[in-house]
């Protein structure tokens, strides 16, 4: 290969230069190529996290941890904040100097609140940003931006129940009318009879943000003011599990000693919330978990944070904490009658990746997750996927024409092929299956989202 001439050097070093004032270098490669993480020199903290319960509890602070030890840092410690569910993280940094991370876990809502005053950094969240938000914030910079939003993992919103309940799977609309207080004993839904008690998480969670975007505000219910409300994910799990009538909402990792429900909706199947099924995100109550910053104001912590949480060491430590990484891994699916016959016969050849790709709502561009995803595709074929081919089948919402269905499911598939291709993975099979396969209602937007979907094959 030829050397570059001056003149080209020289205008690779200006737009170099131009991607770091403006902070997206930090996103364009690694962060570690830098010098070390600048240490605050006045006392105050490196780095300030807000919002999330869910994710602040025990994510946010591993993921922390795990970037501080990767980085040289020693005697990392956790410890309790000021106030309940906030924790304060300590560390030496490779000079010696001491440095802080600070972290309240007070609700996905409060995040975007402090990031508005200047009180936060990074704002974590159990549910995409709201319009209303983004609008409050646009002086920081786009945060629906693949560089503003960062989804750093996976979660189900587990439907728990004492262990003794006799009940194992409900569909959403029974969910909704539980939760509303309409359905109002056990035995409505087949159960022994015993008044239903409700167990919610509070206005600033954003599960219960999740929960009633997908269950109550689809079904237009409100929930029911006799609900027991908790800021804590483990304190309502506990209480359900010590309740023979309870049932709540949680994220996944805090089942504990809690039952977890099958579940179904419109004319998908029941589905448990299990690793897989949230992979896909086929799973009803799945949902993605996410970091939002300034793309436009660099700091090195927070975009250090971000990297290292999309990396395979912070991917890993998304799965050790309960939640869904999102590295594909290959599943084996059994063809079943109910399936078009080009899906069984794939099936029976093939391997599903624990991959869906989505678009951006109204849009025919791929969503961050799926950008994120093509780079994780791309991976995958280079170690495990090494000599295999790989297969793209597409799906859309409910069409009245279903040619038209069709149509449109595979210039889905063919629209994640061009990335694929553009990142060196060519796919061998383009398919497009319509509104077969659904994993939601088609009554709503969010369902419809969900079932336009592409799902990756390698065979």
């Amino acid at each position: 290969m030829s050397q570059p001439t001056a003149t080209y050097a020289s205008e690779i070093w200006c737009k170099t230069l131009c991607y770091v004032l403006v902070g997206f270098f930090f996103y364009a490669i690694p962060w570690s190529v830098f010098a070390a993480l600048p240490v605050p020199a006045d006392g105050q903290a490196a780095l300030r996290i807000q919002g999330s319960n869910t994710i602040g509890a025990e994510l946010a602070p591993a993921l922390v941890k795990g970037l501080l030890e990767q980085e040289g840092y020693r005697a990392v410690k956790v410890s309790p904040g000021d106030q309940a569910n906030e924790q304060v993280i300590t560390a030496q940094a490779p000079t010696g100097k001491p440095v802080t991370v600070t972290l309240a876990a007070h609700g996905s809502s409060t995040g975007f609140k402090a990031l508005a005053v200047g009180q936060a950094d990074v704002a974590a969240s159990s549910r995409p940003i709201k319009g209303e938000e983004a609008q409050t914030l646009s002086a920081l910079g786009d945060l629906r931006s693949k560089q503003g939003e960062q989804i750093i993992a996976l979660d189900g919103l587990a439907i728990v129940v004492n262990p003794k309940n006799p009940i194992k799977a409900l569909n959403v609309a029974q969910l909704a009318g539980i939760f509303s207080g309409e359905i109002s004993d056990w035995s409505q839904v087949g159960g022994d009879p015993g008044a239903i008690t409700l167990y919610a998480r509070d206005d600033n969670s954003g599960t219960y943000d999740t929960f009633k975007e997908l269950v109550l505000s689809s079904n237009n219910k409100r929930l029911g003011a006799a609900a027991k409300r908790y800021e804590s994910s483990e304190e309502l799990s506990d209480s359900v599990a010590a309740d023979r009538n309870g049932i709540g909402f949680i994220g996944l990792p805090y089942v504990r000693q809690a039952r977890a429900l099958g579940i179904s909706d419109g004319a998908a199947a029941i589905m448990p919330p299990t690793i897989d099924t949230i992979a896909t995100e086929d799973y009803p109550l799945s949902r993605r978990l996410f970091l939002y910053a300034s793309p436009t104001t660099p700091n090195m912590w927070t975009h250090a944070l971000a990297e290292f949480a999309q990396s395979p060491a912070g991917q890993a430590i998304v799965a050790k904490n309960g939640f869904v990484g999102q590295q594909p891994k290959a599943l084996k699916v059994s063809g079943t009658s109910g399936m078009p016959a080009e899906y069984r016969e794939l099936a029976s050849r093939g391997e599903r990746l624990s991959v869906n790709f989505r678009f951006a709502e109204g849009s025919a561009t791929l969503d961050n997750k799926a950008q994120r995803d093509i780079e994780r595709v791309v991976r995958y074929m280079e170690s495990e996927g090494t000599g295999k081919e790989v297969a793209l089948i597409g799906f859309s919402d409910d069409k009245a024409d279903d040619s038209r269905a069709r149509l449109l499911s595979r210039l889905r598939a063919m629209a994640v092929r061009r990335e694929l291709f553009k990142a060196g993975v060519l796919p061998q099979e383009i398919n497009g299956l319509g509104n077969a396969l659904p994993v939601a209602a088609n009554d709503d937007d969010a369902g419809r989202i969900r079932n336009r979907r592409v799902e990756v094959w390698v065979y």
